[in-house]
């Protein structure tokens, strides 16, 4: 079975996702907004607060970084320059995380002398993932992109015409849908809040059936197992994860574990399954690095990369298509800020496109202009 990495290609935005047919992980890389994952950093520490135990770090450009005192080298002064790397890219309105320990591959020429700089960018998303699966060759549809791989991955990187099947196409869709309909009438509901992620698992009405209701709660949690897992990394889930079974005593929920802890052991983030609460409820705590698919999937900047998507394809399907994007206030504003995407975007329609701010729509509202005027 042919395990391949999938980039496909977009203004500003590359979709990454790992075949072997089915979807094994899924990314995405802004290159205009770089998650900044395991970036190296010359940083000054800003303030002590040991209530936090840690400090708050002062990055190139003004942003603030904390570092946890378990992750420092030594105990921080404020003031004091630092070389960091960054742990955890900025998620839930919270600034990165930092650690002292940066990686096998330091350079030696580093210096914790001068003004905070970003000293080395990380690989982003699609590198990970190369650095993660070896062996898998990588489909790209973007001929500059290509390029540039090439130089880091060789005769790994392939350029073809469309580097998503529909198959790839379909299951890379239903990871923005809170809800996973399953055969049989079951369905998994994934609901992030701040705290934590909540995962429901719903027998549907077959579970009912006459004298067998029990057996088939049992079986069918079972089957849903490794779907939950493969939901987990794939939607790049992070922090607590509380999953509620169908139906089930607390001593078949407790038999469940087991099998979930070995599915998850194949998990790189490396989860920790805890156990069960007081309420029956399975406790997962997987670490945070990136931010998770449901936080890219949101806000003016998502909104006005599928804004470029849907006119780049409309252009290339009919090229005297208007390279015009009316928009929200917000969403222009975003694109604004992203240079690699407007910048992609006017070479692909062969002329800068025209960004226009339209107040009556929705907050992340766009759409495409139907013509000049």
């Amino acid at each position: 079975m042919t395990r391949l990495i999938r980039a496909s290609a977009s203004p500003g935005e590359v979709r990454i996702a790992v075949t072997e047919p089915a979807l094994r992980d899924y990314a995405l890389w802004r290159p205009g907004a770089p998650d900044g994952l395991d970036d190296i950093h010359r940083g000054r520490v800003q303030a002590r607060v040991p209530a936090m135990a840690g400090s708050f770090v002062v990055l190139a450009g003004g942003a603030q970084g904390f570092l946890p005192d378990s992750a420092a080298t030594s105990p921080p002064v404020e003031g004091q320059m630092l070389l960091l790397r960054v742990t955890r890219a900025p998620q839930g309105g919270k600034g990165v995380r930092l650690s002292g320990d940066l990686g096998d591959d330091a350079d030696p020429a580093w210096r914790a002398e001068g003004p905070p700089a970003l000293l080395r960018p990380g690989p982003g998303p699609l590198l990970r993932l190369a650095m993660r699966h070896p062996d898998a060759p990588v489909l790209v549809d973007d001929a500059g992109l290509a390029a540039r791989l090439q130089a880091t991955l060789g005769a790994r990187v392939e350029r073809v015409a469309h580097a998503f099947d529909e198959a790839t196409e379909t299951a890379v869709d239903a990871l923005a849908e809170p809800v996973l309909s399953l055969p049989g009438g079951a369905r998994i509901s994934i609901t992030p809040t701040p705290a934590l992620t909540a995962i429901d698992v719903d027998a549907g009405a077959e579970s009912a059936a006459a004298g067998a209701k029990g057996r088939m709660q049992r079986a069918l949690n079972r089957a849903v197992l490794p779907v939950l897992a493969a939901q987990i990394r794939l939607r790049n889930l992070g922090g607590a994860i509380l999953i509620d079974p169908a139906g089930l005593s607390l001593a078949a929920r407790r038999a469940l574990l087991a099998p979930l802890a070995a599915l998850l052991a194949d998990d790189p983030a490396r989860p920790r399954l805890i156990g069960l609460s007081g309420l029956g409820l399975i406790e997962i705590l997987r670490p945070r690095g990136s931010a998770p698919l449901h936080d890219l999937l949101i806000g003016p900047h998502a909104a006005g990369l599928a804004g470029l998507r849907t006119l780049a394809r409309a252009i290339a399907a009919a090229p005297a298509t208007p390279a015009i994007l009316r928009a929200a206030p917000a969403v222009v504003a975003a694109l604004q800020r992203d240079a690699v995407a407007l910048e992609e975007m006017a070479a692909l329609a062969g002329q800068r496109i025209a960004l226009r701010a339209d107040p009556a729509l929705p907050a992340h509202g766009w759409r495409l202009e139907a013509g000049h005027g």
